[in-house]
């Protein structure tokens, strides 16, 4: 990566209780523990955007999850295994609501429609109860390079 530097968290590492600066971390959550299908969506190109609640939008999920992302962040990527794959760039984050997805953000998840999108949602975040209402952020991104 060229140029200025980078946007850097500071975050405290779970495992050594030691404060760390480093890029923000991503990882791209499927079915369960193995399920990387999201991640090679998007290493393929294919998705170019991701979304998540609003109320947990600034809230790290771990350490490699950090949240909060901003368009201009690049941001490592790593699997499910803690495997750096790649780098991306955020180039736009917004909120929307549920019941009001725009197109861009559902063809960016690799869904057929809205519809589509909610119904792979409400499986995602099957332990909420999500109405037309529900805030959620809309964050799309671009593929910077691969650690492979």
């Amino acid at each position: 990566m060229r140029g200025a530097p980078e946007p850097r968290v500071v975050r405290r590492c779970s495992n050594t209780n030691t404060l760390m600066e480093r890029l923000k971390r991503l990882q791209f959550w499927g079915s369960n523990a193995d399920d990387d299908d999201l991640l090679l969506q998007a290493l393929s190109g294919e998705k170019t955007a991701t979304a998540d609640l609003a109320r947990d939008w600034h809230v790290a999920n771990g350490d490699y999850d950090d949240g909060g992302y901003v368009a201009a962040d690049v941001v490592e990527v790593y699997d499910l295994r803690r495997q750096l794959l790649c780098h991306i760039r955020i180039t736009e984050v917004y909120e929307t609501t549920f019941g009001d997805i725009p197109e861009k953000l559902w063809r960016a998840e690799v869904c057929t429609s809205a519809e589509d999108f909610r119904r792979g949602d409400r499986v995602s975040w099957s332990a909420e109860t999500l109405t037309d209402d529900t805030r959620i952020i809309g964050c799309h991104f671009e593929w910077v390079e691969s650690e492979r």
